[in-house]
């Protein structure tokens, strides 16, 4: 009847899992089939994928937070990630990336799909250095081809690969004074592919190939951004505007095979510059989703760049972005640990949500409302069960004792709150 969540909305199918995603976030159904249908809405879902909770990530949906994970070849603790795979979704993230690039990728990719209810993406350039080994001259295009299809067929809903950094982005590269030059990592091994090979990348020359392999297991295509920029003084140039550019006719191509597409953005971007990025994406890219890392907003702060990272991501999904990666205090400086993962989620949930409120989404002030209701009526208690983070207010509120149990140690019989309460009574 149908091959991908894209084409059954095309054809007015609503399957199950529009269904679910309908009442979740609040749209109609007619409303969800003609966004799919456009590629303003995807559910990335692998039909492998079987226990997965469907999400929705576009145009009108909640802004989804994912979460990056997987060993190193100087880390590798495959049963410490799994740990904090499910941290990271006891603490709310939407989405994990697996990005591991040393040891048994396979078995701990296999591990996630049949344990997690969350969408799951990878990048098949990074397993390649992991299966092939790092003579990356070596690699043919079959074997690039076989790492793609062989995450597809694990079960990963939505894979990353940088099908527009092809020789014109390259040239216009050489010929940049950049700072940072590329800071991609998927991206980085396709240059050097490339340059080594002296030939063209095989997931632009070959693309119908990479769509008939994502058509089959209806894997979304993450359109990655090899040439992002990874210092502010690089941001918004000209490589990065032309892979852009370049993104959105091969999501044109993508649409009519109808796989999904999302399309990934910076990157380092100075504030200012945020919403212009946002509405150049949406305008080359024909509104497809919009999943940015960070965006970070300034260079200054390794060991805070959770902030740098919120402030960017608040910014970017009140201007349109429909995804963000999470950033880390550890980003820049090593692999995270389990805190480091907290405390990126939650600086990131905290700028999704404030993202969706300014951009009105559906019951996006709900949430705060109670908040605030439970905070009039210093009812602690609800005020704890409508945390982002429960421990952390409970925590805190523990460690420092108010003479009176209503209040806080802040103001004490001073509270303003308590004061005007029994004024009104």
């Amino acid at each position: 009847m149908y091959s991908t969540q894209m084409e059954a909305a095309k054809k007015g199918i609503f399957t199950k899992e529009m269904e679910i995603v309908s009442k979740d976030e609040k749209i109609s159904k007619e409303e969800l089939l003609e966004k799919m249908s456009q590629g303003r809405i995807v559910i990335p879902k692998n039909i492998g994928h079987k226990n997965i909770y469907p999400r929705a990530v576009g145009e009108g949906m909640k802004t989804k937070v994912n979460v990056n994970l997987g060993v190193s070849e100087d880390c590798c603790d495959y049963s410490n990630e799994m740990i904090k795979v499910l941290k990271a979704i006891e603490y709310g993230t939407d989405a994990i990336m697996d990005l591991s690039t040393f040891g048994n990728t396979k078995a701990f990719r296999k591990e996630l799909v049949e344990k997690t209810d969350v969408m799951l993406g990878t990048v098949p350039m990074y397993d390649a250095i992991a299966k092939l080994g790092k003579n990356i001259k070596n690699m043919s295009v079959d074997d690039l081809f076989d790492v793609v299809e062989e995450h597809c067929q694990d079960g990963i809903d939505f894979i990353t690969v940088h099908a527009g950094l092809n020789r014109s982005c390259i040239d216009r590269l050489k010929n940049t004074k950049r700072l940072t030059k590329i800071v991609s990592r998927g991206g980085s091994i396709l240059f050097q592919w490339m340059i080594a090979n002296d030939q063209e990348n095989p997931f632009y020359e070959y693309f119908d190939r990479l769509l008939e392999i994502c058509q089959n297991y209806d894997v979304t295509l993450s359109l990655g951004d090899g040439l992002r920029p990874g210092s502010i003084a690089d941001s918004t140039d000209g490589p990065q505007i032309q892979e852009l550019l370049i993104l959105g006719e091969l999501t044109k191509r993508a649409w009519e095979k109808n796989v999904q597409v999302i399309i990934e953005g910076p990157g380092h971007i100075p504030m200012h510059e945020i919403v212009t990025n946002m509405q150049l994406e949406k305008k080359l890219c024909y509104n497809a989703p919009f999943y940015v890392l960070g965006p970070i907003v300034t260079d200054i702060a390794p060991g805070y760049d959770h902030i740098t990272g919120a402030i960017g991501g608040a910014i970017a999904a009140a201007s349109g972005a429909d995804f963000l990666c999470y950033v880390t205090p550890a980003e820049h400086l090593r692999l995270p640990t389990v805190e480091d993962m907290k405390e990126g989620i939650m600086a990131s949930r905290i700028a999704a949500h404030a993202g969706d409120i300014a951009k009105g989404i559906k019951g996006a002030t709900d949430w705060d409302n109670r908040m605030s209701k439970y905070r009039g009526e210093l009812n602690w208690e609800g005020m704890f069960n409508e945390c982002i983070d429960i421990e952390k207010a409970k925590e805190y509120r523990a460690s420092s004792s108010p003479s009176e149990e209503k209040v806080c140690t802040m103001c004490g019989d001073l509270c303003p709150i308590k004061r005007c309460n029994e004024i009104l009574e």
